[in-house]
């Protein structure tokens, strides 16, 4: 915004003594005022993980539930709602199906979602409808689980982008299990058209503008690429993100609890959280103790800075063990 000094008259004419009249200032040339930093959010909106909805674990249900309801009273905005994989339990008919039928009894802003691990479990699910290992796949395909997914939220392929305000969203999902690629276990494999979109997608934010990718299964240390339970063409996708700035990447999978101590925030080139879960949140030996909480993140972008904060759904309450502020990097 461009604000003017007052500019000063020259009088015009000769004073009451007939002589000219004493000459003023020259007016000062106009000079742009400081740029003022918007305050208020730009944009926010609610990260959900691993939520397993299934009829066989009530607790699922009943978390989800007190998610939405808390959501859908929220004490400020929420514009969207972004769930990171594991959707569902077993990735079954009848997961998708109480899925729904939870949802359709709130009021909700868009629904961003992509596949995680266990989306793919109904490979493990037998003729008799238990869990069975030992007569895998079962007669089942990882494609039918991958159409199951699409099918149901309306998607062409299982990776999707949106924009949320100005702002660009990157939905990324593994693209097979154990039925096709018996070797990624529990990993997130993204194929060379996946990971050629993701290149191609972050090389369209020219601006500088902060870009927020969303994973399932969490990244390897540096320099290596992923196994079981990791994003396994690691070393790509950090090469990927490394030129540019304000990058948010937010990932699922871990279930770990915001309170027990283990670290959910990484700066690398870019910034990595990862979520707890609204399912069933673990303690640091992978056990789910504390059956009453149901965890997620609240993200604010503003014009300098994006806020990322702990929310425990059933209390209604922030976590004062996750909570962030990420200066953006001027471009």
């Amino acid at each position: 915004m461009l604000k003017r000094e007052k500019e000063e008259t020259l009088p015009s004419g000769a004073g009451e003594s007939g002589k000219p009249a004493k000459a003023e200032p020259a007016p000062q040339e106009a000079k742009p005022a400081a740029a003022e930093v918007n305050t208020e959010p730009l944009l926010s909106y609610i990260i959900l993980s691993d939520l397993h909805v299934s009829i066989y674990d009530p607790n699922t249900i009943k978390h989800l539930k007190e998610a939405l309801d808390d959501i859908t009273h929220f004490e400020s905005k929420v514009e969207a709602v972004i769930i990171t994989g594991d959707i569902t339990e077993y990735g079954i008919e009848s997961d998708y199906k109480e899925f729904e039928k939870i949802i359709k009894g709130y009021k909700l802003p868009p629904v961003y979602v992509n596949m995680g691990n266990h989306d793919y479990y109904h490979v493990w699910i037998d003729k008799d409808g238990g869990f069975n290992k030992d007569t895998f796949p079962n007669g089942k395909t990882d494609a039918q689980s991958r159409d199951r997914f699409m099918k149901f939220f309306g998607l062409q392929k299982p990776f999707t982008d949106a924009k949320l305000g100005n702002y660009q969203f990157l939905m990324m999902s593994q693209e097979t299990y154990s039925q096709e690629k018996p070797e990624v276990g529990e990993g997130a494999w993204y194929s060379d058209e996946q990971m050629n979109w993701l290149k191609t997608k972050i090389g369209e934010n020219k601006d500088g503008k902060p870009v927020f990718v969303m994973i399932h299964q969490p990244l390897p240390p540096a320099g290596k690429d992923g196994g079981t339970h990791q994003l396994i063409r690691a070393k790509q996708f950090r090469e990927t993100l490394k030129a540019h700035p304000n990058v948010f990447v937010f990932c699922g999978h871990r279930h770990q609890d915001f309170q027990n101590g283990v670290p959910h925030y990484e700066k690398e080139t870019f910034h990595l959280f990862h979520n707890s879960s609204v399912g069933r949140v673990l303690n640091r030996q992978y056990e789910n103790a504390s059956k009453e909480k149901a965890q997620g993140l609240y993200v604010q972008v503003y014009q300098d800075k994006v806020t990322i904060r702990g929310r425990e759904f059933p209390k209604k309450a922030w976590l004062k063990e996750a909570d962030w502020t990420i200066p953006l990097t001027k471009v």
